[in-house]
C-alpha cells in the first residue's frame, strides 16, 4: 500500500476533499468516542476535528500532503498498529481495508486497540457496479479480489450494524463511484491518478476512448442518461460499526 501510494498519490489532497454528508455519517457511527485512531488515514479526510485523533499511515507522500492543523500522524502497517491495546476509544478505518496485504490481520488490530467500536468504511463486493463498468469491465474483477466480503468481516468483528451509503451527484470525495452523474470527469488525469482502480487496469486506454467517443456522440446520454434524474446512488459503499 505504501508504495502504491507513494506512486500515485502525488495529487491526492486536491481531489479527494471529504464529502460533508459521509463525514456526517461517519461522526454519527463514532457515537461519543473521544478518542479515534485513523488507520489508512491518508491526507486526513474524516477524522472529526472535536475528537482526539491520531492518525496511521503507511505511505510517507501521503502524510507530507496532510493539512498542517490535522491530527499527529505516524507511518505504520494496519497489521501492526502501534498503539497500546485498548488505547483508544474508537478505530476508524475509511475505504482502506481493500489495500492493506492482510485485511483480516488489520481488522483484528483495529478490534484490539479499540475499546468501544470499530467504524469502517467499506465497498460491498456483491454490488454490481454501475455504467464506468460496462468501459472497464475489469474494475469490477480488480475490486472484487480486493475488497473482503462483508461476511468475513462480520465474522471477524462480531455483529455489524451496517448502513448503505448513497453516493450524491456532487459527492467531493473523488473515489470510483463518485462521478457516476459527471462522467466527463472520468477523462480527466488528476481524477484518474486519484482511484486506484484505475492504476491497477492491465489497459484502460480502449475504455477511455469508447467513453470520450460517446460523450461527444451522444450515445452515452442515450443509454445512461436515466442517472440525471436522481440525486443519490447507492453504488454498494457501506459502513460498518462493531460495537466491542
Amino acid at each position: 500500500m505504501s508504495a502504491l501510494y507513494d506512486r500515485i498519490g502525488g495529487q491526492y489532497a486536491g481531489f479527494r476533499q471529504p464529502d460533508a454528508r459521509i463525514a456526517d455519517a461517519v461522526r454519527s457511527a463514532l457515537g461519543d468516542s473521544r478518542s479515534v485512531v485513523n488507520v489508512g488515514a491518508g491526507t486526513g479526510s474524516y477524522e472529526p476535528p472535536d475528537r482526539r485523533v491520531i492518525a496511521v499511515e503507511p505511505s510517507w507522500r501521503m502524510i507530507q500532503q496532510r493539512r498542517v492543523d490535522a491530527a499527529p500522524a505516524v507511518q505504520g502497517d494496519a497489521a501492526a498498529l502501534p498503539l497500546f491495546t485498548k488505547s483508544v476509544d474508537a478505530a476508524l478505518a475509511i475505504l482502506t481495508i481493500h489495500h492493506w496485504p492482510r485485511p483480516a490481520e488489520g481488522i483484528r488490530e483495529l478490534e484490539r486497540v479499540a475499546r468501544d467500536r470499530v467504524v469502517i468504511l467499506t465497498w460491498d463486493p456483491a454490488s454490481p457496479g454501475f455504467w464506468l463498468t460496462d468501459y472497464f469491465p475489469e474494475m469490477l474483477e480488480i475490486d472484487r479480489r480486493i475488497f473482503p466480503e462483508l461476511g468475513d468481516v462480520n465474522r471477524l468483528l462480531g455483529e455489524t450494524w451496517t448502513r448503505e451509503i448513497l453516493i450524491p451527484h456532487d459527492c467531493t470525495d473523488g473515489f470510483l463511484g463518485a462521478y457516476w452523474r459527471r462522467p466527463a470527469a472520468y477523462l480527466d488525469a488528476g481524477v484518474r491518478s486519484s482511484i486506484s482502480t484505475f492504476s491497477k487496469l492491465t489497459d484502460g486506454a480502449a475504455g477511455l476512448a469508447n467513453l470520450s467517443d460517446d460523450l461527444q456522440s451522444g450515445e452515452w446520454h442515450d443509454q445512461y442518461g436515466d442517472v440525471f434524474d436522481r440525486t443519490e446512488l447507492d453504488l454498494g459503499y457501506r459502513l460498518l460499526v462493531a460495537h466491542l
